[in-house]
């Protein structure tokens, strides 16, 4: 894409993922986001075959709905799981929470201080659009665009497609049929809220939420809870794992800001485009320090599973992360490119569309679809012979959230 360095490399240690756990998603007023994270973690331990009195380190990532206790999620998971004297550390990100709480985990491991450590992310949300969390934050260009501009999520989303229709033509049909392709492989994952298959029709029937986008484009707030057990290569061969899946690259990074004052359209941290370039910005930063860490391109991968808020979000990271020029999104999806079978397989978990957003856990459980797709454990949604992955999100506030993943 342009000008941008894909291939550079750094020099990056690994990890190995030998554990991942889910608790299926959806609504469960009789749980807490402790019971919910508390049922992911357990699997994944199980998953690893690893006792919980084995973990070294616990990286929980914060929930800001569920008082104090969300807060300090390391602490509430292990006192949960029943405190054993590992290390805890807590992270909040926004939507970037899961991969700042493994990218804690992995530096612990690389260091040297643990051989072993769990990963967990959960949330019990109320019903309804997330509102914005509360205080007054000025300097913030994402409290700036609700309180100023009055944007909830769903109208942010809405300009976004429009955004797309106006620069490069896409249309409503596009849209409708990234939901369409999604809830296909959605309809194969016994732990996404929505497994069922939609069509075009069913997607126009729908109301109209945030012109041009329909209900079912958008993605809905969802309880869940996703885990991780993750360990040095050491630990992973001792544990007899000859061949485990292995994190390359993190990216964590923030945005570079290209003016001193607050300019449209950059009325968001997850906006900003460098230099003046409107087709580069925070979210190709985003993928392209991963590349850099992993030292790959996007050539190499097999699939990802990005952050598809609205169906109009995921054809913008088709471009973001390097599979196609902007404005040729659209090609990759009715070429069937990005369906499970075709060239590059986008979200055969099934996104956001399928799951829902829950916070804390939702770049925690992309990973746990890399994780089960590289392992060839995906089932009906299995991408053939996939060996080399990403997944990438971003939290408000400008976190960025992107992890290579490979066997």
């Amino acid at each position: 894409m342009g000008t941008t360095n894909w291939g550079s490399s750094m020099t990056v240690g690994e990890i190995a993922v030998i554990g991942a756990g889910m608790h299926p998603w959806g609504k469960f007023p009789g749980k807490s986001f402790v019971d919910i994270g508390v049922e992911a973690a357990k699997e994944a331990l199980r998953d690893a075959s690893v006792s919980w009195n084995e973990i070294e380190f616990l990286s929980g990532a914060n929930t800001v709905r569920n008082g104090y206790p969300g807060w300090v999620s390391a602490s509430t998971f292990a006192n949960a799981l029943g405190f054993q004297g590992c290390q805890l550390a807590s992270s909040y990100a926004a939507c970037a929470s899961g991969v700042t709480a493994l990218s804690i985990a992995s530096s612990h491991i690389l260091a040297g201080v643990c051989d072993v450590a769990l990963v967990v992310g959960s949330d019990q949300v109320p019903k309804g659009m997330f509102a914005p969390v509360p205080g007054d934050r000025p300097s913030d260009v994402d409290w700036l665009r609700f309180r100023l501009m009055g944007l909830s999520n769903p109208a942010y989303f809405g300009l976004f497609a429009r955004r797309r229709m106006a620069l490069y033509g896409d249309t409503q049909d596009d849209f409708a049929a990234v939901k369409v392709k999604n809830s296909i492989h959605g309809s194969q994952n016994p732990n996404a809220r929505f497994a069922k298959t939609f069509t075009k029709e069913d997607v126009e029937a729908s109301p109209i939420v945030a012109d041009p986008l329909r209900l079912l484009e958008i993605c809905t707030t969802s309880d869940g809870g996703a885990a991780l057990v993750v360990s040095s290569l050491e630990y992973a061969l001792k544990k007899g794992i000859k061949d485990p899946v292995r994190i390359s690259g993190i990216s964590t990074i923030g945005p570079t800001y290209p003016n001193a004052v607050i300019d449209m359209p950059y009325f968001a941290s997850d906006s900003w485009a460098k230099s003046g370039d409107q087709n580069h910005t925070f979210k190709n930063d985003i993928a392209q320090h991963a590349y850099r860490e992993a030292g790959i391109t996007p050539n190499d991968l097999d699939f990802a599973e990005v952050y598809d808020l609205s169906s109009a979000y995921e054809l913008d990271w088709y471009e973001h992360i390097g599979l196609c020029n902007p404005g040729e999104a659209r090609d990759l999806l009715h070429n069937g490119d990005t369906s499970i079978g075709g060239k590059i397989p986008v979200n055969p978990s099934g996104g956001l569309g399928a799951f829902g957003e829950s916070i804390p856990a939702q770049a925690i459980a992309q990973v746990c679809e890399l994780t089960w797709q590289l392992r060839g454990e995906a089932g009906n949604r299995q991408v053939k012979g996939a060996k080399v992955a990403l997944s990438i999100n971003y939290g408000m506030f400008g976190h960025g959230s992107a992890v290579i993943a490979r066997r």
